[in-house]
């Protein structure tokens, strides 16, 4: 609920008054120059009556004006209209019982010169009182807008761990049927790599250095599938292995080169990873063998599609090229890791 005062917004008030008390003080200054500290006594008073005025106004009043109580709003309107003029007088006349002092002199009445004082502050408030609400509702609508894209950007995550962690377990399914002796072993990296997911991928960026082990492990789990046929190269030249990085942001790509490329490979299948990092332009490339001899647009699924959309939430420099040539795929993602938003 609503209350007439509201600190927070009352605190604009409060400043915009004290810039009229200091506009008033600067005016009468220069035109009474010895009557200084009975100036002050005035303006302060003035100021503040004016300042709650104004506050009422529009925090109360103007926000309860309805067509359909046409003569409520009428009486409302009067009645600060009349605050405005005759109510000037009052109030310094208030002062002047309530602060019985020299300094403070008896106000000079004039309605002219209160109407024209009180129009003068309704258009200082309310100019600045629409001025900082823009600024509030786009400072809301900014920050409901990157609270949006956090929780996409969560959600993508959240699609892309499980996947990726899935496609693991049916490799070690694979192996575990066959009653392979490497299953084991198969499990061990498993358990190395969920623990980094657990508890090493959970914030907003890692070292390159922990991304590369990640991949590393995970080539190194893939290639227990298959026998010495497959050939995988992964190089890398990086600059600073300490440059930050999303978590697992890489993985796709070579997930992709793993499940939709070599494991449909029949001869001679291959992997070639490569990444480079200098000068805080990141490039990586990965290409890998295929069945398919037919080259031309790539129909992405969910793990690229949610790449790219990671990518464009997170990056304003970037690309991501896909193509498919003949008997090979290649994908290559270029990031320029100063354009994070």
């Amino acid at each position: 609920m609503k209350t007439l005062l509201d600190r927070s917004r009352f605190a604009i008030y409060g400043w915009v008054g004290l810039g009229i008390f200091l506009l008033c003080m600067t005016v009468q200054t220069a035109r009474h120059p010895h009557d200084f500290f009975s100036n002050i006594g005035d303006n302060l008073w003035e100021a503040g009556y004016i300042t709650i005025l104004n506050y009422v106004l529009f925090e109360y009043t103007l926000p309860r004006l309805s067509r359909k109580r046409i003569g409520r709003s009428f009486l409302l309107i009067l009645l600060h209209v009349i605050l405005i003029g005759k109510g000037m007088f009052w109030w310094g006349t208030l002062g002047n019982r309530i602060f019985f002092a020299p300094e403070f002199k008896t106000i000079k009445y004039d309605p002219g010169d209160a109407m024209f004082f009180g129009f003068f502050s309704f258009l200082v408030f309310g100019i600045t009182r629409h001025i900082y609400q823009h600024i509030k509702l786009r400072n809301t609508a900014q920050q409901l807008r990157i609270e949006k894209q956090e929780a996409e950007l969560n959600y993508l995550k959240s699609q892309t761990n499980p996947h990726f962690l899935f496609n693991t377990l049916n490799n070690i399914y694979s192996l575990a049927r066959d009653k392979s002796d490497l299953a084991p072993e198969s499990i061990l990296r498993l358990s190395k790599m969920l623990r980094y997911m657990l508890y090493e991928a959970g914030g907003a960026f890692i070292a390159i250095e922990q991304e590369l082990k990640i991949i590393g492990d995970y080539i190194e789990l893939e290639k227990l599938r298959y026998d010495q046929s497959l050939r995988v190269n992964f190089n890398y030249n990086v600059e600073d292995m300490r440059q930050a990085l999303p978590p697992l942001l890489l993985i796709p790509l070579v997930e992709n080169a793993f499940k939709h490329g070599v494991s449909e490979t029949r001869h001679q299948p291959y992997v070639d990873i490569h990444l480079s990092v200098a000068a805080r332009l990141l490039s990586f490339s990965v290409k890998n063998s295929t069945e398919d001899t037919a080259a031309g647009n790539v129909r992405e699924n969910i793990g690229l599609s949610n790449l790219r959309r990671q990518l464009e939430l997170q990056y304003n420099d970037y690309s991501l090229s896909i193509e498919r040539g003949e008997y090979e795929f290649a994908a290559l993602l270029k990031i320029n890791l100063a354009s994070h938003v």
